[in-house]
């Protein structure tokens, strides 16, 4: 019913509708008579005061959604550390336990060749009481005897480097262990740390997301609040168009969708989704006529030639058609014609019609979008008088 040529065809559906939710269907009157309007109830403002409370919240929304996927981001990274030095603890963890078991191995073959070199040691200090002659008496030959000796010097030589060697091998794996430890102590702090970031950004993260969803209650809740104000002023609107005496009282009929040969992009969008070429909002009754105007051929006109419908450069509400109209060389008049315009001038914006037939009972038949605000699609039978007519 109405047009808002104002808006940029450039702006995104959401800036636009923001930009244009204030102006509602057809009129802003809660209480409205024809000819003047007379508004109990302010309904564009409380809608464009919600509409704007709405934009407000769903930028707050779409600016937390951002926040909380930077966060999202950083804590899957501080994740993925922490999962990475998890695996070099592991590794450390392990070389350090096979460490530690590679020491009590050798700690157990020290204490074996100890006890084996005592046994020897002990066997030595019994055969120092012994004189050199009794020891030689007690062998079989002089050659068992040096061999003997040879024997357990080489024994015990034996046993002392191996010991030296395992000695100095446990001080080589205690060293390594140690420093096992502290790249152990160092990983495992690193991880501490990263922990604790994370744990923090995964507070950030759950935070920003509760104000999010607070954000989109919000914004829904601010949707449906216009939707009812728009639903409580077409009810008003409707029942002042059916209780005004000027042309008659009119009722409004049931509306259908996508009728008429509207273009089916623009029939199927949401009411007001885009602009036409005339610089009228789809599904609206201005943009409805104008397409019916420009691509219906003039019946008045026996070769039928193609009708100029002019952009109406934000001045294309219902109500100024006939002025803007003007403005292009294009006559207005009270008598209704086949073809032509029908202006119902009511409450802010007013309403415009396509006259489909004119009867010999002083009806018109017309059609229209939007008559009932819900961006449908009628076809009726109406009084004839009371209009304004423009002839494109």
């Amino acid at each position: 019913m109405k047009q808002r040529s104002t808006t940029p065809v450039s702006m995104s559906f959401t800036a636009r509708a923001s930009a244009v939710a204030a102006i509602v269907l057809v009129a802003s009157a809660g209480i409205m008579q024809f000819g003047s309007a007379v508004f109990a109830r302010d309904y564009d403002a409380e809608i464009n005061t919600n509409n704007q409370q709405m934009q407000r919240y769903q930028q707050e929304a779409e600016r937390l959604g951002a926040v909380a996927a930077t966060l999202q981001d950083a804590v899957n990274q501080l994740n993925g550390q922490i999962s990475a030095i998890q695996s070099s603890i592991d590794v450390s963890q392990k070389k350090h336990d096979d460490l530690v078991a590679e020491m009590a191995r050798n700690e157990t073959l020290i204490q074996r060749n100890r006890k084996a070199l005592g046994n020897i040691l002990a066997e030595m200090h019994i055969d120092d009481q012994v004189s050199p002659l009794e020891m030689l008496a007690s062998s079989k030959s002089i050659g068992d005897f040096i061999d003997k000796q040879e024997q357990r010097a080489t024994l015990r030589t034996s046993l002392n480097d191996k010991n030296k060697e395992i000695k100095r091998l446990q001080k080589k794996l205690e060293e390594n262990k140690k420093d096992v430890e502290n790249i152990l102590q160092t990983q495992q702090a690193q991880r501490e740390q990263l922990a604790n970031k994370q744990a923090e950004q995964q507070k950030l993260l759950s935070d920003t997301k509760n104000d999010e969803n607070t954000y989109q209650q919000l914004v829904g809740e601010k949707r449906s609040r216009i939707e009812q104000i728009r639903a409580e002023q077409a009810e008003a609107n409707r029942r002042a168009l059916q209780s005004s005496g000027g042309g008659g009282a009119v009722n409004i009929p049931a509306g259908t969708p996508g009728g008429g040969g509207y273009p089916g992009y623009w029939a199927s969008a949401p009411l007001d989704a885009y602009v036409d070429p005339w610089g009228l909002y789809t599904r609206e009754c201005v943009s409805y006529v104008a397409w019916k105007i420009a691509s219906t051929k003039d019946p008045n006109w026996q070769q039928n030639p193609n009708r100029y419908v002019p952009h109406f450069a934000g001045a294309g509400n219902a109500n100024q058609w006939p002025s803007t109209a003007a403005r292009h060389g294009i006559s207005s008049g009270s008598t209704p014609k086949v073809g032509s315009a029908a202006v119902m001038d009511i409450g802010y914006y007013g309403h415009v019609m396509y006259v489909e037939a004119v009867n010999g009972d002083g009806t018109i038949t017309v059609s229209d979008y939007n008559f009932g605000w819900d961006g449908l699609y009628r076809y009726y039978t109406r009084s004839a008088s009371g209009l304004t007519y423009v002839y494109f």
